[in-house]
């Protein structure tokens, strides 16, 4: 797609004659244009990749070619494309085309208008979109995403050694000191790294990032740690670095699965006080489509695994901050889903503390929360248009606990079938994962609300 599209007008560029391959001098007689400081001169006609127009002018060429034959972006989503009659839509990453069709007439209309303008190469399986492995069952209406070989191939880059035993989990977990009165922050002061280890961190986070959000999101709350930490890094730092690479090395084989559903959009939403350093608190988000009836368990869309930026002055107004940081994520996926004619409900938003809720739900009468009154009341708002609705559940429903805190390697392998897909044992329904958060070990209110 770059490369078929014209620039408005000519560039210019010069390149050493050392940085050219020898093959190419040959096919091109190179050695003939060399000027006496060993420059080549080129007039660019066309796209080339690295150049900033090129992606620019790649776009608003296709945007020409295809709306001849009634293919248009989508108003609200970027990278979403619709056609004004046909059922087809398709997203696109660069020059990546992922194609939904029910009739293989549409289908073939689309290639047929893309053939006009560009070479193609297609593959009608399905198998693979942007660097993501797909397998489809058509039958059970599944689709399972993985990544094969890509941590594998990161750990070789990195050229981590697998450690003799196995880590379960991605963060080194230290218990709480029970029976003292008073839990003190536990400081770092160890000596800071040099340059080349910072730069380590941030490769590492850079390389894990994709493949953490996209399937393997167990990784998501030690690579945001780990990427706060990395301009700072400490030997501390390092160690944990160390110790998320032996994670990963230990689990190379992550897979999610997606299952056919009423495309509902449902949200779990949590968050954990003064968890961070400088008494920053954390907030976490499931994002996943299931049914009307609130029982099938989905793959996520979104995993929300961030600190908030602000200091929280209670729980409350932590929960609060989650609740807000979901909703502004959910209102593109909202937008995404209509466009795609799936019509969206109030979106269930669920959280475990009675207090926000209330205050959501205009149950609990505001006195002393001015602070957060922007978040309360924006999304009150929404509350009362109908984009969502709030309501309170034990804390052993949420499924957005797991990304907020540091848990012992038992509970990582007890819960991970429900984040990650592992055949016979992943659960289907919201019940099944009920089942598994309980008998977790973890202590969960089961009774009275807590506030």
């Amino acid at each position: 797609m770059y490369l078929n599209t014209k620039l408005l007008s000519p560039e210019y560029m010069r390149i050493h004659i050392s940085l050219i391959p020898d093959e190419i001098k040959e096919e091109y007689n190179v050695h003939e244009y060399v000027d006496e400081n060993g420059f080549v001169y080129v007039e660019i006609t066309g796209a080339i990749y690295g150049l900033s127009q090129s992606g620019y002018l790649a776009n608003e060429d296709l945007k020409k070619n295809l709306a001849q034959f009634g293919y248009a972006p989508a108003k609200r989503t970027p990278g979403l494309w619709l056609h004004k009659t046909r059922k087809i839509s398709f997203t696109l990453v660069v020059d990546d085309f992922g194609v939904k069709y029910i009739d293989k007439t549409d289908a073939l209309h689309l290639i047929n208008a893309l053939e006009t303008h560009y070479p193609l190469k297609i593959d009608w399986t399905g198998s693979k979109y942007i660097g993501i492995d797909l397998d489809w069952d058509y039958e059970k209406r599944t689709v399972k995403l993985s990544m094969k070989d890509y941590v594998k191939k990161a750990l070789q880059q990195f050229m981590h050694e697998t450690a003799p035993k196995h880590f379960d989990g991605p963060t080194k977990y230290t218990a709480p000191e029970y029976g003292k009165k008073i839990q003190y922050e536990r400081t770092d002061t160890s000596p800071p790294l040099n340059k080349q280890g910072i730069k380590r961190i941030q490769e590492v986070c850079g390389k894990f990032l994709y493949t953490a959000r996209a399937v393997d999101n167990t990784m998501l709350h030690a690579l945001n740690e780990l990427c706060i930490a990395a301009t700072k890094g400490t030997k501390q730092t390092g160690e944990a670095l160390e110790y998320f690479l032996n994670y990963c090395a230990s689990n190379q084989s992550a897979e999610i699965i997606f299952r056919a559903s009423e495309m509902i959009l449902t949200i779990d939403s949590d968050a954990a006080y003064q968890v961070a350093p400088k008494s920053r608190s954390r907030a976490a988000g499931y994002h996943f489509f299931g049914n009307k009836d609130g029982k099938l368990f989905n793959g996520p869309i979104f995993i929300l695994a961030k600190i908030i930026k602000n200091v929280m002055a209670s729980a409350a107004e932590a929960e609060t901050g989650g609740l807000y940081m979901n909703a502004q994520e959910a209102i593109p996926e909202r937008t995404t889903a209509e466009e795609l004619g799936h019509i969206q409900p109030p979106t269930p938003l669920r959280t475990d503390n009675s207090t926000a809720d209330g205050i959501m739900n205009k149950t609990v009468k505001q006195k002393q929360s001015k602070a957060m009154d922007m978040r309360f009341y924006w999304l009150q708002d929404r509350v009362e248009q109908g984009q969502f609705k709030i309501y309170w559940a034990p804390g052993k429903y949420n499924l957005a606990d797991y990304f907020t805190k540091l848990h012992p390697p038992s509970h990582h392998r007890k819960v991970r079938p429900i984040y990650l897909y592992i055949e016979e044992n992943s659960p289907t329904t919201l019940q099944g994962c009920v089942e598994i958060l309980t008998n977790s070990g973890r202590d969960y209110p089961t009774g009275a609300r807590h506030k």
